[in-house]
């Protein structure tokens, strides 16, 4: 297992370098440099004006010499200054990420808690009324873009009933609140945000566990603990269970880059303040720094996640061994 983990640790180093120099390469070659935002801002800027902020962001070097300064940056995590306002990346991106990582583990642990429940009550029993109710329930949740489904929530509970705010973390008078009332202005802002983030994800988790505990039950060891006289619930939650964990270790695995930033669409929409709205800012301004961080910091995520998935493989399922 250590010679294992040792390998894959070394073979992370050169896939992350080439997702690097892919994403490097395809921004650069992405049309639209980023002093033609301060163009369309103003048509009349000369062409001595572009020079001068093409200097100064860098981008009048050649395309090695930048990429090869990028690379030699990246070795000491240091991503450079946005150019939208000057600001080092790394701070803007600390700054968003507190509220990005709530938000995406909260979602991730009421889908699996609840993915997990309805996905068991639905595999012992098969065929009923409840199973056929989720499944059209899950089916909806595949079906249905998060965008749209966002925008009808805001519509109904902030336009129509006037319930639940529809943009922003706070309200304006958010700092004359209690301990108490500033915890439920919170809440209030964020129960359409994290009801859009569970409902897509809820109707995966649920859809693998059941499948998988369908087939589970089937096997000669169910039948077996059955035949011991143990009740339902103690084969499927002693028995069942710990075998139906290896989808979930897999999207546990693949969340992790998510809780950075997987958050992109309903951050935009709600307007909250976190790292996935800051990374759909950075593509509309082209602010190359920031989006090369962004790119980078999931890539990094993305390996780090699926390595943890394989290893977590072999204490779910005993039967998986890694050799050398």
């Amino acid at each position: 297992m250590l010679t294992y983990i040792i390998k894959r640790l070394l073979g992370m180093f050169p896939l992350l370098w080439g997702i690097i120099t892919i994403s490097f390469m395809v921004i650069h070659l992405a049309p639209g440099k980023p002093s033609a935002l301060t163009e369309a801002m103003n048509p009349r800027v000369s062409s001595e004006v572009r020079e001068r902020l093409n200097k100064l962001y860098g981008l009048d070097r050649p395309l090695p010499i930048q990429y090869f300064d990028w690379c030699r940056k990246i070795v000491t995590l240091d991503f450079g200054v946005s150019f939208i306002d000057g600001r080092p990346v790394i701070r803007k991106i600390g700054e968003r990420l507190p509220l990005t990582v709530f938000i995406n583990l909260t979602s991730l642990f009421i889908i699996l808690f609840l993915g997990i429940i309805i996905g068991l009550k639905c595999a012992s029993q098969a065929g009923s009324l409840y199973d056929h109710f989720m499944s059209l329930l899950v089916f909806i949740g595949f079906a249905m873009p998060g965008f749209w489904l966002s925008l009808l929530l805001m519509d109904f509970f902030g336009l129509k009933l006037r319930w639940l705010p529809i943009s922003g973390i706070t309200s304006l008078d958010f700092e004359y609140f209690t301990f108490w009332g500033k915890a439920g202005d919170l809440l209030r802002h964020l129960a359409l945000p994290l009801f859009v983030s569970c409902f897509g994800g809820l109707a995966g988790i649920s859809r693998y566990i059941r499948q998988n505990t369908l087939e589970i039950l089937k096997t000669p060891y169910i039948r077996a603990a059955r035949a011991r006289g143990l009740t339902r619930s103690a084969v499927l939650i002693q028995h069942a269970l710990p075998n139906t964990l290896l989808p979930v270790v897999t999207i546990l695995g693949l969340s992790i880059p998510g809780l950075i930033g997987g958050s992109v669409i309903f951050e935009s929409i709600f307007a909250l303040p976190g790292v996935g709205r800051l990374f759909y800012e950075a593509v509309m301004a082209r602010d190359y720094p920031m989006i090369m961080a962004e790119l980078v910091i999931g890539a990094a995520l993305t390996l780090w996640g699926n390595f943890l998935a394989d290893i977590a493989y072999s204490y779910v399922d005993p039967r998986i061994r890694y050799k050398r």
